[in-house]
């Protein structure tokens, strides 16, 4: 049986996806910490991470994230997913210079969270960006 911090840190993680699912603006006071940090993009702060996600949904369209796996030991979860939208727009940094294709992409995750005090605190991430760029048609590798 998993103690109390694993279950409180899987009901946190598993909670953030079906409310962010579900468009429930709500979560980022109710989980995220205000001090929230996102070692994947190098930011601090809840803000700029809803902004991340903003900035996902301007250049992905209404995506849509499918978890495959989480795994919980104590304050530390990782998440299996995929992030399945159409590029629209490519204003984030991996996409700049690359026209919109109105393509629908697969874009895989690999996500660690740190949960404390029953909000995410901590972030890391591993992403397929060249399995993207290739969906997209953007990837050139040296011949």
């Amino acid at each position: 049986m998993p103690d109390e911090r694993t279950q409180q840190t899987r009901r946190v993680v598993t909670e953030f996806g079906e409310r962010f699912a579900a468009k429930d603006d709500g979560l980022w006071e109710d989980l995220v910490a205000a001090d929230f940090v996102n070692h994947a993009t190098g930011t601090r702060g809840r803000d700029a991470w809803r902004a991340t996600f903003a900035t996902l949904r301007h250049d992905l369209g209404e995506f849509v994230v499918e978890e495959h796996r989480v795994l919980v030991d104590g304050d530390m979860a990782a998440v299996h997913s995929t992030l399945r939208g159409r590029h629209i727009a490519s204003t984030m940094p991996l996409l700049r210079g690359v026209p919109a294709t109105g393509i629908e992409v697969a874009w895989e995750f690999q996500h660690l969270f740190r949960v404390e005090d029953g909000k995410l605190a901590e972030h890391w991430a591993c992403r397929d960006d060249l399995g993207l760029l290739v969906q997209l048609g953007a990837w050139f590798p040296a011949s």
